[in-house]
């Protein structure tokens, strides 16, 4: 891992384990996150990058210590995390096919005033596309609902998942240039493979291995 440029450690892994089935995915994980800007976790496929997302997030279980600030959050629940202002963009979109794009994103609303100006000011085509239902959308278009669900709340901490994963390269320079914005609201914790945008963006790296 580099050099932190940040004396405050927002997120610290210490010691994580994750069985999925009979396999062993991570296996004594240790690493800091940095309160602020950018940290890409990098490693080959299958490495347990995605897996290590979710163990901070909750949804797989976990065996040592994951702390947000003072926040121990092995052990709670998934629901619990997200109210101490933790985002997640998945690896696969997940959006709502069936709903529209106005929809997709009143369901991720947490705060009192969800952030829409920011979300339609960084992607200006989904207020256009409001109404369309989200199956319908390009790839492109469903990352950009994705990404939007986690900017509509005032999150600390944002958990990004391969933002570029089959995008076309004008797109790629486009989610790039939002998550520089998004690291001036949060802390980003960025699995990618596209080392451009890596180089771009990050700040800090951690290689799983």
């Amino acid at each position: 891992m580099s050099v932190a440029l940040a004396t405050r450690t927002l997120l610290s892994v210490r010691d994580l384990h994750v069985y999925l089935g009979q396999s062993h995915v991570l296996q004594g994980v240790t690493f800091d996150v940095p309160e602020g800007g950018v940290t890409a976790l990098l490693g080959r496929n299958g490495v347990g990058k995605t897996t290590t997302l979710r163990a901070v997030l909750g949804l797989v279980g976990a065996h040592g210590s994951v702390r947000l600030a003072d926040e121990e959050l092995v052990g709670k629940s998934t629901y619990r995390i997200v109210r101490l202002r933790v985002g997640y963009v998945p690896e696969d979109r997940d959006v709502f096919t069936g709903l529209t794009v106005a929809e997709n994103l009143r369901l991720a609303e947490r705060d009192a005033k969800p952030r829409y100006d920011l979300v339609y000011e960084l992607f200006p085509e989904l207020e256009e596309r409001a109404a369309q239902r989200a199956g319908t959308l390009s790839g492109g278009q469903q990352q950009m609902v994705a990404i939007a669900r986690a900017l509509l709340n005032d999150n600390r901490m944002l958990l990004v998942d391969e933002p570029t994963k089959g995008l076309s390269p004008a797109l790629v320079s486009e989610v790039a240039r939002v998550l520089e914005r998004l690291a001036e609201l949060a802390t980003v914790v960025l699995v990618e493979q596209n080392l451009g945008v890596v180089r771009r963006i990050a700040r800090d790296a951690i290689v799983l291995d």
